[in-house]
Protein backbone atom coordinates (compact mmCIF):
# COMPACT_ATOMS: atom_id res chain seq x y z
CA UNK A 1 0.00 0.00 0.00
CA UNK A 2 1.20 3.17 -1.10
CA UNK A 3 0.87 6.71 0.95
CA UNK A 4 -2.84 7.89 2.35
CA UNK A 5 -3.72 11.11 1.94
CA UNK A 6 -6.70 12.45 3.69
CA UNK A 7 -8.83 14.85 1.30
CA UNK A 8 -11.40 17.03 3.68
CA UNK A 9 -14.89 16.60 1.93
CA UNK A 10 -17.34 19.76 1.65
CA UNK A 11 -20.86 18.68 0.89
CA UNK A 12 -22.28 22.05 0.04
CA UNK A 13 -25.75 23.32 -0.44
CA UNK A 14 -28.31 22.76 -3.01
CA UNK A 15 -27.08 19.73 -4.86
CA UNK A 16 -23.67 20.13 -3.59
CA UNK A 17 -24.67 16.45 -1.62
CA UNK A 18 -26.12 14.83 -4.92
CA UNK A 19 -22.83 15.56 -6.73
CA UNK A 20 -20.54 15.15 -4.25
CA UNK A 21 -21.60 11.71 -3.31
CA UNK A 22 -21.21 10.21 -6.70
CA UNK A 23 -17.68 12.00 -6.79
CA UNK A 24 -16.19 10.20 -3.91
CA UNK A 25 -17.54 7.02 -5.11
CA UNK A 26 -15.65 7.27 -7.87
CA UNK A 27 -12.69 8.01 -5.88
CA UNK A 28 -12.95 5.12 -3.34
CA UNK A 29 -13.42 3.13 -6.33
CA UNK A 30 -9.80 4.52 -7.87
CA UNK A 31 -8.25 4.31 -4.53
CA UNK A 32 -8.93 0.63 -4.34
CA UNK A 33 -7.95 -0.02 -7.08
CA UNK A 34 -4.62 0.99 -6.86
CA UNK A 35 -1.57 0.13 -4.55
CA UNK A 36 -0.02 3.28 -5.30
CA UNK A 37 -1.89 5.37 -2.85
CA UNK A 38 -5.17 5.33 -0.70
CA UNK A 39 -7.36 8.23 0.17
CA UNK A 40 -9.71 8.52 3.10
CA UNK A 41 -12.25 11.12 2.94
CA UNK A 42 -13.41 13.63 6.06
CA UNK A 43 -16.68 15.27 5.29
CA UNK A 44 -17.03 18.89 7.43
CA UNK A 45 -19.73 21.37 7.88
CA UNK A 46 -20.15 24.41 6.35
CA UNK A 47 -21.96 26.45 4.31
CA UNK A 48 -25.48 28.26 4.00
CA UNK A 49 -27.77 25.47 5.46
CA UNK A 50 -25.86 25.17 8.35
CA UNK A 51 -25.67 28.74 9.00
CA UNK A 52 -29.27 29.11 9.00
CA UNK A 53 -28.92 25.98 11.58
CA UNK A 54 -26.02 27.48 13.73
CA UNK A 55 -25.42 30.88 12.74
CA UNK A 56 -22.12 29.75 11.78
CA UNK A 57 -20.80 29.38 7.86
CA UNK A 58 -17.51 27.80 8.62
CA UNK A 59 -16.38 26.75 11.93
CA UNK A 60 -13.32 27.07 12.78
CA UNK A 61 -13.17 22.71 13.49
CA UNK A 62 -13.58 23.17 9.56
CA UNK A 63 -11.34 25.23 8.66
CA UNK A 64 -8.81 23.47 11.14
CA UNK A 65 -9.22 20.54 9.95
CA UNK A 66 -9.79 21.62 5.99
CA UNK A 67 -5.93 23.15 7.27
CA UNK A 68 -4.37 20.13 7.84
CA UNK A 69 -5.96 17.73 5.10
CA UNK A 70 -3.40 17.49 1.92
CA UNK A 71 -6.43 18.86 -0.20
CA UNK A 72 -9.78 19.69 0.10
CA UNK A 73 -13.08 18.89 -1.97
CA UNK A 74 -15.30 21.51 -1.73
CA UNK A 75 -19.21 21.03 -3.59
CA UNK A 76 -21.51 24.16 -4.34
CA UNK A 77 -22.37 26.60 -1.99
CA UNK A 78 -24.72 28.87 -0.87
CA UNK A 79 -28.58 29.32 -0.94
CA UNK A 80 -30.19 32.33 -2.59
CA UNK A 81 -32.29 32.94 0.74
CA UNK A 82 -30.11 32.45 3.12
CA UNK A 83 -27.69 35.95 3.83
CA UNK A 84 -25.33 37.45 6.50
CA UNK A 85 -27.03 40.92 7.87
CA UNK A 86 -25.64 42.91 5.34
CA UNK A 87 -26.87 40.81 2.38
CA UNK A 88 -24.17 39.19 1.10
CA UNK A 89 -24.47 35.63 0.08
CA UNK A 90 -22.52 32.70 2.36
CA UNK A 91 -19.35 31.93 0.51
CA UNK A 92 -17.38 29.74 2.64
CA UNK A 93 -15.37 29.24 -0.84
CA UNK A 94 -14.28 32.51 -0.63
CA UNK A 95 -12.93 32.68 3.25
CA UNK A 96 -10.99 29.19 2.37
CA UNK A 97 -9.44 31.25 -0.06
CA UNK A 98 -8.26 34.07 1.98
CA UNK A 99 -7.76 31.77 5.42
CA UNK A 100 -5.18 29.33 3.11
CA UNK A 101 -3.75 32.31 0.32
CA UNK A 102 -5.02 30.58 -2.04
CA UNK A 103 -3.85 33.06 -4.79
CA UNK A 104 -4.15 30.74 -8.16
CA UNK A 105 -7.91 30.12 -9.14
CA UNK A 106 -7.24 27.49 -12.02
CA UNK A 107 -10.42 27.19 -14.64
CA UNK A 108 -8.98 24.78 -17.42
CA UNK A 109 -11.50 25.55 -20.82
CA UNK A 110 -11.46 22.27 -23.00
CA UNK A 111 -13.70 21.51 -25.33
CA UNK A 112 -13.57 18.01 -26.95
CA UNK A 113 -16.00 15.62 -28.53
CA UNK A 114 -19.32 15.68 -26.68
CA UNK A 115 -19.54 19.36 -25.75
CA UNK A 116 -22.00 21.51 -26.47
CA UNK A 117 -20.33 24.15 -27.69
CA UNK A 118 -21.74 27.27 -29.18
CA UNK A 119 -18.79 28.04 -31.37
CA UNK A 120 -18.08 27.11 -34.80
CA UNK A 121 -14.56 25.55 -34.19
CA UNK A 122 -12.30 25.43 -37.67
CA UNK A 123 -11.13 21.88 -38.65
CA UNK A 124 -7.54 21.24 -36.99
CA UNK A 125 -7.76 23.69 -34.35
CA UNK A 126 -8.46 22.76 -30.62
CA UNK A 127 -9.67 24.79 -27.68
CA UNK A 128 -7.80 24.03 -25.12
CA UNK A 129 -6.40 26.77 -22.35
CA UNK A 130 -6.22 27.97 -18.56
CA UNK A 131 -7.69 30.79 -17.07
CA UNK A 132 -5.58 31.83 -13.44
CA UNK A 133 -7.59 34.02 -11.66
CA UNK A 134 -6.16 35.68 -8.74
CA UNK A 135 -8.41 34.67 -5.87
CA UNK A 136 -7.85 36.54 -2.57
CA UNK A 137 -7.90 40.27 -3.44
CA UNK A 138 -8.28 42.41 -6.26
CA UNK A 139 -11.47 44.15 -6.07
CA UNK A 140 -12.77 41.39 -3.83
CA UNK A 141 -10.69 42.72 -1.45
CA UNK A 142 -12.69 44.31 0.74
CA UNK A 143 -15.68 41.72 0.12
CA UNK A 144 -18.26 42.40 3.11
CA UNK A 145 -16.61 45.57 3.72
CA UNK A 146 -17.37 48.00 1.58
CA UNK A 147 -18.28 51.85 2.38
CA UNK A 148 -21.74 52.42 1.79
CA UNK A 149 -23.76 56.09 2.96
CA UNK A 150 -27.40 57.05 1.39
CA UNK A 151 -25.69 58.38 -1.71
CA UNK A 152 -22.49 56.62 -2.55
CA UNK A 153 -20.97 53.32 -1.79
CA UNK A 154 -17.27 52.90 -2.08
CA UNK A 155 -14.98 49.19 -2.60
CA UNK A 156 -11.10 48.88 -3.02
CA UNK A 157 -8.95 47.06 -5.19
CA UNK A 158 -6.01 45.72 -4.09
CA UNK A 159 -3.18 44.29 -6.01
CA UNK A 160 -0.10 43.63 -4.29
CA UNK A 161 3.18 42.61 -5.38
CA UNK A 162 3.98 39.53 -3.04
CA UNK A 163 0.53 38.42 -4.68
CA UNK A 164 0.84 39.12 -8.29
CA UNK A 165 4.74 37.38 -8.47
CA UNK A 166 3.37 34.39 -6.74
CA UNK A 167 0.63 34.44 -8.91
CA UNK A 168 2.45 35.09 -12.36
CA UNK A 169 5.23 32.42 -11.59
CA UNK A 170 2.42 29.84 -11.00
CA UNK A 171 1.31 30.78 -14.52
CA UNK A 172 4.60 30.52 -16.42
CA UNK A 173 5.23 27.62 -14.48
CA UNK A 174 1.97 25.68 -15.57
CA UNK A 175 2.72 27.16 -19.75
CA UNK A 176 6.15 25.16 -19.02
CA UNK A 177 4.32 21.76 -17.98
CA UNK A 178 1.95 21.92 -20.65
CA UNK A 179 4.29 23.30 -23.10
CA UNK A 180 6.43 19.54 -22.13
CA UNK A 181 3.59 17.68 -22.46
CA UNK A 182 2.29 18.68 -25.78
CA UNK A 183 -0.84 20.66 -24.77
CA UNK A 184 0.67 23.94 -24.55
CA UNK A 185 1.98 26.20 -27.16
CA UNK A 186 4.20 27.70 -24.16
CA UNK A 187 2.49 31.24 -24.11
CA UNK A 188 1.23 33.06 -20.96
CA UNK A 189 -0.90 36.09 -21.75
CA UNK A 190 -1.60 38.81 -18.94
CA UNK A 191 -5.03 39.98 -19.41
CA UNK A 192 -6.02 43.42 -17.97
CA UNK A 193 -6.88 47.59 -18.19
CA UNK A 194 -3.81 48.68 -18.02
CA UNK A 195 -4.74 51.75 -20.12
CA UNK A 196 -6.99 52.80 -17.55
CA UNK A 197 -6.14 51.86 -14.61
CA UNK A 198 -2.29 52.73 -12.67
CA UNK A 199 -3.27 49.48 -10.78
CA UNK A 200 -3.29 47.24 -13.64
CA UNK A 201 -0.41 49.03 -14.92
CA UNK A 202 1.06 48.12 -12.08
CA UNK A 203 -0.25 44.36 -12.22
CA UNK A 204 1.39 44.25 -15.61
CA UNK A 205 5.00 46.12 -14.77
CA UNK A 206 4.86 42.83 -12.60
CA UNK A 207 3.78 40.51 -14.97
CA UNK A 208 6.76 41.77 -17.35
CA UNK A 209 9.75 41.50 -15.12
CA UNK A 210 8.48 37.49 -13.71
CA UNK A 211 8.89 37.17 -17.94
CA UNK A 212 12.22 37.12 -17.61
CA UNK A 213 12.80 34.29 -15.64
CA UNK A 214 10.50 32.09 -18.28
CA UNK A 215 12.59 32.96 -21.44
CA UNK A 216 11.62 29.83 -23.56
CA UNK A 217 8.23 31.34 -22.93
CA UNK A 218 6.02 33.81 -25.24
CA UNK A 219 4.55 36.53 -22.62
CA UNK A 220 1.63 38.80 -23.83
CA UNK A 221 -0.79 40.95 -22.75
CA UNK A 222 -4.44 41.81 -23.83
CA UNK A 223 -6.88 43.98 -22.64
CA UNK A 224 -9.79 42.61 -21.02
CA UNK A 225 -12.85 43.90 -23.38
CA UNK A 226 -10.51 42.54 -26.24
CA UNK A 227 -10.17 39.13 -24.28
CA UNK A 228 -13.95 38.34 -23.77
CA UNK A 229 -14.35 39.01 -27.46
CA UNK A 230 -11.47 37.16 -28.72
CA UNK A 231 -12.31 33.98 -26.19
CA UNK A 232 -15.50 34.12 -28.59
CA UNK A 233 -13.68 34.69 -31.97
CA UNK A 234 -10.15 32.46 -31.55
CA UNK A 235 -9.75 30.96 -28.43
CA UNK A 236 -7.73 27.85 -30.22
CA UNK A 237 -4.92 31.20 -29.92
CA UNK A 238 -5.11 30.83 -26.31
CA UNK A 239 -2.99 29.33 -23.48
CA UNK A 240 -2.31 30.11 -20.65
CA UNK A 241 -4.39 33.75 -19.30
CA UNK A 242 -3.43 34.89 -15.82
CA UNK A 243 -5.84 38.16 -14.65
CA UNK A 244 -6.89 39.92 -11.53
CA UNK A 245 -9.79 38.79 -9.57
CA UNK A 246 -13.01 40.06 -10.36
CA UNK A 247 -12.09 39.88 -14.04
CA UNK A 248 -11.19 35.74 -14.15
CA UNK A 249 -14.99 35.46 -12.47
CA UNK A 250 -16.02 36.80 -15.21
CA UNK A 251 -14.29 35.52 -17.78
CA UNK A 252 -14.12 31.80 -15.93
CA UNK A 253 -17.84 32.15 -16.93
CA UNK A 254 -17.96 32.92 -20.57
CA UNK A 255 -15.02 29.63 -21.12
CA UNK A 256 -17.74 27.62 -19.39
CA UNK A 257 -20.14 28.86 -22.07
CA UNK A 258 -17.72 27.86 -24.42
CA UNK A 259 -17.43 24.11 -23.26
CA UNK A 260 -21.97 23.79 -22.90
CA UNK A 261 -22.46 25.24 -19.61
CA UNK A 262 -21.31 25.69 -15.67
CA UNK A 263 -22.49 21.55 -15.36
CA UNK A 264 -18.93 20.58 -16.71
CA UNK A 265 -16.79 23.68 -15.62
CA UNK A 266 -14.38 22.71 -12.99
CA UNK A 267 -11.80 24.63 -10.82
CA UNK A 268 -9.39 24.84 -8.34
CA UNK A 269 -7.64 27.29 -6.08
CA UNK A 270 -4.43 26.55 -5.60
CA UNK A 271 -1.91 28.16 -2.93
CA UNK A 272 1.99 27.08 -1.76
CA UNK A 273 0.60 24.39 0.65
CA UNK A 274 -2.87 24.20 0.39
CA UNK A 275 -5.63 23.57 -2.84
CA UNK A 276 -9.36 23.35 -3.20
CA UNK A 277 -11.31 22.10 -5.50
CA UNK A 278 -14.81 22.93 -6.51
CA UNK A 279 -17.06 22.93 -9.63
CA UNK A 280 -17.91 26.71 -11.28
CA UNK A 281 -21.50 26.33 -10.45
CA UNK A 282 -23.80 27.20 -7.86
CA UNK A 283 -26.29 25.40 -5.77
CA UNK A 284 -29.36 25.23 -8.16
CA UNK A 285 -31.89 24.71 -4.89
CA UNK A 286 -34.78 24.70 -6.99
CA UNK A 287 -33.69 21.12 -8.63
CA UNK A 288 -32.32 19.56 -5.46
CA UNK A 289 -33.22 16.04 -4.42
CA UNK A 290 -34.80 15.92 -7.68
CA UNK A 291 -31.87 13.45 -9.11
CA UNK A 292 -31.60 16.35 -12.11
CA UNK A 293 -28.07 17.75 -11.26
CA UNK A 294 -25.10 17.77 -13.54
CA UNK A 295 -22.18 15.94 -11.87
CA UNK A 296 -19.49 16.27 -14.43
CA UNK A 297 -17.86 19.38 -12.89
CA UNK A 298 -17.24 18.34 -9.14
CA UNK A 299 -16.10 15.17 -10.85
CA UNK A 300 -13.89 16.93 -13.05
CA UNK A 301 -12.42 18.79 -10.23
CA UNK A 302 -11.89 15.31 -8.60
CA UNK A 303 -9.77 14.70 -11.34
CA UNK A 304 -7.70 17.82 -11.38
CA UNK A 305 -6.95 16.88 -7.33
CA UNK A 306 -6.06 13.51 -8.26
CA UNK A 307 -3.47 15.12 -10.86
CA UNK A 308 -2.20 18.11 -8.71
CA UNK A 309 -1.86 15.52 -5.08
CA UNK A 310 0.26 13.84 -7.92
CA UNK A 311 2.48 16.53 -9.08
CA UNK A 312 2.90 17.81 -5.75
CA UNK A 313 3.67 14.61 -3.96
CA UNK A 314 5.28 12.62 -6.84
CA UNK A 315 2.89 9.72 -6.92
CA UNK A 316 2.65 9.44 -10.52
CA UNK A 317 -0.11 7.14 -10.09
CA UNK A 318 -2.06 9.75 -8.95
CA UNK A 319 -1.35 12.01 -11.65
CA UNK A 320 -2.85 8.99 -14.62
CA UNK A 321 -5.97 8.71 -12.67
CA UNK A 322 -6.48 11.97 -12.88
CA UNK A 323 -5.99 12.26 -16.39
CA UNK A 324 -7.91 8.64 -16.77
CA UNK A 325 -10.75 10.35 -14.96
CA UNK A 326 -10.95 13.06 -17.28
CA UNK A 327 -10.90 10.85 -20.00
CA UNK A 328 -13.81 8.96 -18.68
CA UNK A 329 -16.00 12.15 -18.37
CA UNK A 330 -14.97 13.29 -22.08
CA UNK A 331 -15.48 9.18 -23.21
CA UNK A 332 -19.53 10.12 -21.06
CA UNK A 333 -20.18 12.54 -22.99
CA UNK A 334 -18.99 12.30 -26.57
CA UNK A 335 -21.16 8.95 -25.91
CA UNK A 336 -24.43 11.12 -25.16
CA UNK A 337 -26.36 8.30 -23.82
CA UNK A 338 -26.07 8.84 -19.87
CA UNK A 339 -25.60 12.85 -19.55
CA UNK A 340 -28.22 14.74 -17.73
CA UNK A 341 -30.98 17.47 -19.11
CA UNK A 342 -28.51 20.23 -19.43
CA UNK A 343 -26.85 18.63 -21.78
CA UNK A 344 -29.99 17.21 -23.92
CA UNK A 345 -30.28 13.97 -22.01
CA UNK A 346 -32.26 12.32 -19.82
CA UNK A 347 -30.25 10.43 -17.13
CA UNK A 348 -30.50 11.49 -13.37
CA UNK A 349 -27.19 12.73 -11.20
CA UNK A 350 -26.70 8.87 -10.30
CA UNK A 351 -26.89 7.00 -13.48
CA UNK A 352 -24.01 9.63 -15.02
CA UNK A 353 -21.57 9.15 -12.24
CA UNK A 354 -22.77 5.08 -13.06
CA UNK A 355 -21.49 5.74 -16.49
CA UNK A 356 -17.96 7.50 -15.27
CA UNK A 357 -17.49 4.49 -12.96
CA UNK A 358 -18.33 2.42 -15.77
CA UNK A 359 -16.20 4.45 -18.70
CA UNK A 360 -13.41 3.80 -16.12
CA UNK A 361 -13.57 0.40 -15.91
Amino acid sequence: MGRSFDIAVFDGDGIGPEIMAPTVAILRQLADASPEYALSFTHLPAGAAHYARTGESLPAASLDAAGKADAVLLSAMGLPDVRYADGTEISPQIDLRKAFNLFAGVRPVRIGPGHQTPLKIPEGREVDFVLIRESTEGLFYTQGKGEVTENEARETMLITREVSEKLFRFAFSLAQDRKAQGQGKGRVTCVDKANVFRAFAFFRGIFDEEAKAFPDLVADHAYVDATALWMVQKPWDFDVLVTENMFGDILSDLGAGLMGGLGVAPSADIGLEQAVFQPCHGSAPDIAGQGKANPMAMILSAAMMLEWLGMRHDVLALTADGQRLRQAVEQVMQDGMSVTADLGGQATTAQTGGAVMAALA
